[in-house]
């Protein structure tokens, strides 16, 4: 008998599951009405993107922040990826490197599970594993 594997959900998928997460968990906690995409990434015709250019978009932007502050953070930025495969970029390094100087935590996150559960931790007061752990995991993947 063959069996059938289920498709690894997309980036895009494991997105539109974080944040249908977040609608349904309001009433417990307000702040998750900031969560916000910035829809950097994706393919672009070269005018289009061009012109995002020239507005301020920026490679390696991570994809989802929470405009809330928490303990010493100012706000939380995470680089969802699939659950298999997705890479860091170096320039996704850079910037959540240069955000965590700026006190902004952040987290890469291997689907909407690991996100809610990085979600959940910052909003709770229980952050202060996320980005050491968060990047050297997205390191190990980039191997």
């Amino acid at each position: 008998m063959a069996t059938t594997t289920m498709p690894i959900p997309t980036e895009s998928v494991e997105q539109q599951i974080l944040f249908r997460w977040a609608r349904m968990q309001r009433c417990r906690y307000p702040e998750l009405d900031l969560l916000y995409h910035i829809p950097n990434g994706g393919s672009r015709k070269k005018a289009e993107a061009g012109r995002f250019k020239a507005e301020g978009v920026k490679a390696g932007i991570p994809d989802i922040f929470l405009p809330v502050p928490r303990d010493q953070y100012h706000g939380l930025y995470i680089e969802l990826k699939r659950t298999k495969g997705g890479r860091i970029s170096p320039e996704q390094v850079m910037w959540m490197e240069a955000l965590t100087k700026q006190g902004y935590c952040c987290a890469v996150c291997k689907g909407h599970e690991a996100a809610i559960k990085v979600i959940l931790d910052y909003l709770e007061g229980r952050d202060d594993w996320i980005w050491a752990y968060a990047l050297q995991a997205g390191r190990e993947d980039n191997r």
